[in-house]
Formats: structure tokens, sequence, C-alpha cells
């Protein structure tokens, strides 16, 4: 390893570090260079990517999904322009703390809805309508979206929820009652479910 024309560096701590990246983020922000800001926020069913735009909230991912995947899909889809910046994302923090410590029972948060489109986006605006507390069957969603017979479609619509929790697929199951899948996997549906005391 070349040694550096300086000599060593001396050592960041941590808290030097976090302080330099909110100023660049708000550097970046203020310049307009940034349109996609991102926070990892901690909950009871693991760290949450929150990512938000101008327009709203763009992206919650759950770990298992990944984060750099999630990150480098908002890259693609919306911008490469994409920085961390906590500060920005302070009220989606806000209202996530709210849910779990069960204050919320529905999020008012602005969407930036731009990663829903066709019947997919069609059955992912519906997910808000189910009460917190309830829960309805994919084949009754599909009915709600116009489409009885599109039950699959309807499971491709919530396993690609790109706003999980704030929008709620969390509350569709089979029409058996089984839960069915979830993209956070089944312990996080299982606990956003006894969160919200439904059956």
């Amino acid at each position: 390893m070349t040694p550096h024309p300086l000599g060593p560096l001396p050592a960041v701590e941590a808290g030097t570090l976090d302080v330099l990246r909110d100023r660049l983020a708000r550097a970046a922000a203020d310049a307009g260079l940034a349109d996609v800001a991102y926070a990892v926020v901690d909950s009871p069913v693991g760290p949450l990517l929150v990512a938000a735009t101008e327009a709203g909230l763009v992206r919650v991912a759950f770990e298992a999904q990944g984060h750099d995947a999630a990150l480098e899909d908002l890259a693609r889809a919306v911008s490469p322009r994409v920085i961390r910046a906590p500060a920005r994302l302070d009220e989606v923090r806000r209202e996530l703390d709210q849910y779990f410590a069960g204050r919320r029972r529905q999020f008012d948060l602005p969407l930036d809805r731009r990663l829903s489109r066709g019947f997919r986006g069609r059955v992912q605006a519906l997910l808000p309508a189910i009460p917190f507390g309830r829960t309805c069957s994919y084949g009754e969603l599909a009915a709600l979206a116009g489409s009885p017979r599109a039950v699959r479609a309807v499971g491709s619509a919530c396993a690609t929820n790109p706003l999980p929790i704030v929008v709620p697929c969390h509350r569709v199951r089979r029409s058996d009652g089984s839960l069915g899948g979830y993209a956070g996997g089944l312990d996080a549906k299982r606990a956003l479910l006894a969160l919200e005391g439904g059956p």
C-alpha cells in the first residue's frame, strides 16, 4: 500500500462523520444536487430504509429486501442523485415511531407513487382503504380493483409494493385466512397484524 503523501491521516470519530455527512446532505440539497434523500430507521420489525423525493415518500424497504438493492433501484428508476440525508426524513421517522407505539392508525405523509404503475399501481392505491385492525383477501382486493379473477396479479402487486407499512399490504391475506407472502418476511407481517390487533 502506498503511503499518503501527507503522511498518516488522523482517525475521524463516528460523531464527526455524522456531522460531515449531514453538512454534505444539506449542501447537496441546497444546490439542487440530491433528488432522493434516504435514511435507515430502527423499528420493531428491523431496520427500515426510507427514501423521499421533493414530492414525498417514495420507498420503504425492509432489511430482508436489501437496502443496497433498494438504493440501486431508486438510482435507476428515479435519479442517480441519491444521498443519505436523515434530517429530510424526520417526519417519516416521527410517524413510523407513532405507528409502532400504537398512537397512529394511518399515515399522513405525502407519497411519491411513481414506482407504482398500471394494475399494480391501482391495487396499491386501494390498500390504504383497508381499515386498521382489519384484513381482506387477495380475491376481495382483486374484485375492488375491477378484476376479480386477477388474484395472482394482486399478490404480485402486494409483493412489489414500494411503500410497505405506510401503504398497508400486510393487511392482505389468502382467502383461507393464512398469511400469504410478505416482502419483509412472515414474522414482520405477523408482528404488524398483532400491533394492529387484527385477526
